[in-house]
């Protein structure tokens, strides 16, 4: 099937398959903020509903039988999640009901994650800390678990005060983002953070008059959610500080169709790699399409761009950033190890990787 089968429907002048096709198209690619693939049988679903065969509702039913008689045989598979979980954003986004309220937040997250997550909807009881490949291994610091209620209330009446009136698109755009990297950072769920928050904020948009009915947000997830770990990074003694401005030019291109380059390398942290360098990929290329087949070699390649420097990936990331599956994904990380051309690092959890400086091991 297409690999995008949705863009003919964003296209059409018929606004219920357009509006769904969106909705559909936005759902899959927020997938992508937790290393997530959804499936062919997700697809042929979507495009069933879309056309009008199948409404949302049995469009879950589907999927929920589907998985009763095709269950995982691989605990670390989540495509279950992943096709439930697009399914019920699909869902969320074609409603226009809404209220800004932490309820409808909680409420979001619920009506996302229940029967997958056992938190479904519920406010964490323990603090965490996530390594990011954005942060070179290191964490934002999340909410306190002690104080996350209070802290989401007071955000919401913050942001329910707050007058828009007379504001540049400027100021309005850098507030926005403001106040959603500030929701984000609360990391109100243990897991599902991030996918409930797009959403709840693309709901958000449209009572603030914005339509928001293009690709961005399907097609650059991973960045959105890197540009929201950055807007609340503070390393001082390193010159790393906490800004708005990647997430800004994410907003620029949802809200104003601009066409401003979103490449997640030049958010990393090390900014070894601006828009205007390239890592070390044309010394890498010919001896890696020596060694590999074309397709493998393009992955490697691939990846070397999208994780420039000494950054730490591991295999959701290769899944990510390639569209691959887990099985593909670790036997490419095991080839690469083997060749020299990536090493373990330890100190960052179980799999992490990162580029060793340019030299290559061939195999005898």
């Amino acid at each position: 099937m297409n690999k995008d089968p949705f863009k003919d429907y964003i296209k059409e002048s018929e606004p219920g398959r357009r509006d769904k096709g969106y909705a559909w198209h936005t759902a899959i690619g927020l997938q992508a903020v937790d290393g997530l693939k959804t499936s062919e049988y997700l697809v042929h679903t979507a495009v069933r509903n879309i056309e009008g065969e199948i409404s949302f509702e049995e469009a879950n039913a589907l999927l929920q039988t589907y998985y009763e008689e095709n269950p995982a045989s691989d605990a670390s598979d989540r495509t279950e999640e992943a096709d439930k979980v697009s399914a019920r954003i699909a869902a969320l986004l074609s409603e226009r009901a809404f209220s800004f309220t932490p309820n409808e937040y909680l409420s979001i997250h619920r009506k996302l994650f229940t029967g997958i997550y056992s938190h479904a909807g519920r406010i964490r009881d323990y603090n965490i800390t996530k390594k990011e490949w954005v942060l070179n291994g290191a964490t934002v610091l999340y909410g306190s678990a002690t104080e996350l209620r209070a802290t989401l209330d007071y955000d919401f009446s913050e942001e329910k005060k707050f007058s828009y009136k007379n504001l540049t698109m400027d100021e309005i755009i850098h507030h926005l983002a403001v106040f959603i990297s500030r929701l984000w950072q609360i990391h109100v769920f243990g897991e599902g953070n991030t996918r409930t928050t797009a959403v709840f904020f693309i709901k958000y948009l449209r009572t603030l008059g914005f339509d928001g009915t293009n690709d961005v947000f399907a097609e650059n997830a991973w960045y959105f959610r890197n540009s929201l770990v950055r807007a609340n990074y503070n390393d001082l003694k390193n010159g790393v500080h906490e800004t708005t401005e990647f997430l800004e030019l994410f907003l620029r291109n949802l809200l104003l169709n601009e066409s401003n380059p979103l490449h997640n390398r030049t958010l990393h942290i090390s900014g070894a790699f601006k828009e205007t360098e390239k890592p070390d990929i044309e010394a890498l290329k010919p001896d890696i399409e020596k060694i590999f087949q074309p397709k493998t070699a393009s992955h490697i390649l691939k990846l070397r761009e999208a994780f420039p420097g000494q950054a730490i990936f591991g295999r959701s990331d290769v899944m990510r950033v390639i569209d691959i599956k887990a099985s593909r994904a670790s036997d490419l990380l095991r080839e690469m190890t083997e060749h020299g051309i990536i090493e373990p690092v330890s100190g960052h959890g179980k799999g992490k990787y990162r580029f060793r400086p340019y030299s290559l091991r061939a195999k005898s």
